[in-house]
């Protein structure tokens, strides 16, 4: 079961992931973008892990909205909104519930994916976060380790697409050839999933 507890070890793992490859997001954002990406979501998740400490949520709803609403708040551009609109809408999702079980995060996860495809207008391969997020929760049931695997062959599957949403749809076929850096980021979030299962199994043997 996970409890509000794993959550914050969730968005803990993917700030410090997120602060280890800022300046490769940025480098992905350089070519197709406003060359920020790793920079915003640098100061959005730092901005988590500091509301997260002052203010430890009971629920897994609650930290994902306090989560969210950070990222809203302090996220520039797109990426703040697409990013707390996912945690938001996995948390509205969930309940209020103390603990939900591995199935229910998957089927609020999978909610909160589409509440980003809703507000982007995104669907996949249009070369965004979506090409990352949509394959990692059709691979849940599997288990997280499977959908870190499907969210990395997401983003990197972006690479030969044309954009067409966000900045880099202006740059039209100049976009082939880029991996995306929202796909790239929104992989980090997954495979910060895998890892905070992995840590807590490890606690626990």
């Amino acid at each position: 079961m996970l409890d509000a507890g794993f959550l914050i070890r969730w968005l803990t793992t993917a700030a410090a992931l997120v602060e280890r490859e800022a300046d490769r997001l940025t480098e992905l954002d350089s070519p197709i973008g406003d060359a920020d990406h790793g920079a915003n979501l640098r100061r959005g998740f730092t901005a988590v892990t500091a509301a997260l400490a002052k203010e430890a949520p009971a629920t897994p709803r609650a930290v994902l909205q306090l989560a969210g609403r950070q990222l809203i708040s302090t996220v520039g551009g797109a990426s703040g909104p697409l990013y707390g609109t996912l945690l938001r809408g996995t948390g509205k999702a969930l309940g209020d519930a103390a603990e939900v079980s591995e199935a229910e995060f998957a089927a609020a996860l999978r909610a909160g994916v589409e509440a980003v495809m809703r507000l982007g207008g995104a669907a996949p391969g249009d070369k965004t976060m979506v090409d990352a997020l949509l394959p990692a929760v059709d691979a849940l049931d599997a288990g997280f380790g499977a959908a870190r695997d499907a969210a990395e062959r997401g983003a990197e599957a972006t690479v030969p697409l044309q954009a067409r949403k966000g900045r880099a749809s202006y740059l039209g076929e100049r976009s082939v050839g880029h991996q995306d850096p929202g796909a790239t980021s929104a992989a980090l979030l997954i495979a910060a999933l895998a890892d905070s299962q992995e840590q807590g199994e490890d606690s626990t043997s």
